[in-house]
């Protein structure tokens, strides 16, 4: 098996709940389903728009941490899978996720769930990457 690197982001949680932010096996880079969540207060109550943006935002930041230990970029990311408590947010939602992403065009799942962790979250987005070897580090 590669070399397992695990990123954290020192979130009280990680060691509670027992995972990690982000982690990389070989060139494969996995972030954590991510919230619209920020100092234990929910952005955005009721947009799910900028939620999404929002969320996109904090996973780019991940993957620029991961970038400082093994080299990634949100360009890496080949799918998302976005759980939403509104699937009638789908155009929203997905405007959001095109800003970012319709140049890197990565495979996508959307799917309605009964709830997230806080009420008024209405996304959570996990994505992954597939670093090129040229840029891949430790």
């Amino acid at each position: 098996m590669s070399n397992r690197v695990h990123v954290s982001t020192g979130s009280p949680w990680e060691p509670v709940v027992g995972y990690s932010r982000a982690i990389r096996v070989g060139n494969v880079v996995e972030v954590a389903g991510t919230t619209a969540m920020k100092d234990g207060k929910v952005i955005a109550v009721g947009n799910a728009y900028e939620q999404t943006k929002y969320i996109i935002q904090s996973i780019e930041q991940v993957l620029e941490q991961v970038l400082e230990q093994v080299g990634a970029t949100l360009s890496d990311v080949v799918r998302t899978r976005m759980f939403v408590t509104d699937i009638s947010a789908w155009e929203d939602i997905g405007r959001a996720h095109g800003e970012y992403f319709n140049t890197i065009r990565p495979v996508a799942t959307m799917v309605e769930v009964k709830a997230l962790i806080e009420p008024d979250l209405l996304v959570e987005i996990e994505v992954q990457a597939i670093v090129d070897q040229d840029r891949l580090r430790g």
